[in-house]
């Protein structure tokens, strides 16, 4: 998928995402989707979910790249362009 966004240059080739948001499983909460960071590979909730930790993510490191984290979803997000690719 070709990204045009100024911050793509950010996006690393990241495993394949994790199952949980560990951050939710840590305080026993639950979480609605996943988001994967595409610079660090973290997975995290989305911001439908009670704790927003994929957006908290970028907030604490600048990490602007993320997608979705479900199987069969091919699309990529960019927190500073509030843009939706693919």
């Amino acid at each position: 998928m070709t990204i045009d966004c100024p911050h793509a240059s950010s996006a690393t080739d990241v495993p394949a995402p994790a199952d949980v948001c560990q951050q939710c499983v840590d305080a026993g909460d639950r979480w609605v989707s996943l988001r994967q960071c595409l610079v660090c590979g973290e997975t995290a909730c989305c911001d439908d979910s009670k704790n927003r930790h994929a957006r908290g993510h970028w907030k604490a490191t600048d990490h602007t790249l993320i997608r979705s984290a479900a199987p069969n979803d091919a699309w990529t997000y960019c927190f500073a362009c509030s843009r939706v690719f693919g």
